[in-house]
């Protein structure tokens, strides 16, 4: 598991900055993990990025007093349906490993019932995955970062933005 980058926090920082800190490490990590997130045979890359989404949703519901309510509901709905996807995908890769595993520990004539629902899971496998490419794609992923970037300037004070979090009401 891809371990959790450290935010540089101050005791003289104000909430919101705190918030704009966390929130930008923890969009930039899931960008990060986002690479190569399709390819089945490199299972881990799913559940980092699937680790990402929870670490990121729960900056957004510990920082949600200070961010602007529209702008916040849209990140965190993104970011649970993102988080869905991959976990449907995560759930076969997980079985896939797991049957695996137990078939080969199978005596060879027992193994083609074990076969058969691996290739049952990994058509469902495929399936999650077509369902998760386009959460993944370049322009979804760019889309839900300028909105994580739009609720960091507007906890920042960024210019045409409040900067008190008063919108979060």
């Amino acid at each position: 598991m891809a371990k959790a980058q450290q935010v540089e926090l101050y005791a003289d920082d104000s909430y919101g900055e705190a918030a704009a800190r966390v929130i930008s490490v923890r969009s930039a990590e899931l960008i990060e993990h986002s690479r190569n997130v399709l390819d089945t045979s490199e299972i881990e890359g799913v559940h980092d990025m699937r680790v990402a989404t929870r670490r990121l949703r729960a900056a957004l519901e510990v920082f949600e007093p200070c961010l602007p309510r529209k702008p916040h509901r849209q990140a965190l709905r993104e970011v649970k349906r993102l988080a869905d996807g991959l976990g449907e995908r995560r759930e076969r890769d997980v079985a896939i490993a797991a049957l695996n595993a137990f078939n080969e520990q199978m005596h060879e004539p027992d193994q083609k019932g074990v076969s058969s629902l691996i290739t049952r899971l990994r058509e469902e496998q495929a399936e999650a995955n077509r369902e998760l490419a386009p959460l993944v794609d370049t322009a979804s992923l760019s889309a839900l970062g300028q909105t994580l970037e739009q609720l960091v300037a507007s906890v920042r004070g960024a210019p045409g933005s409040s900067g008190s979090g008063e919108e979060a009401g």
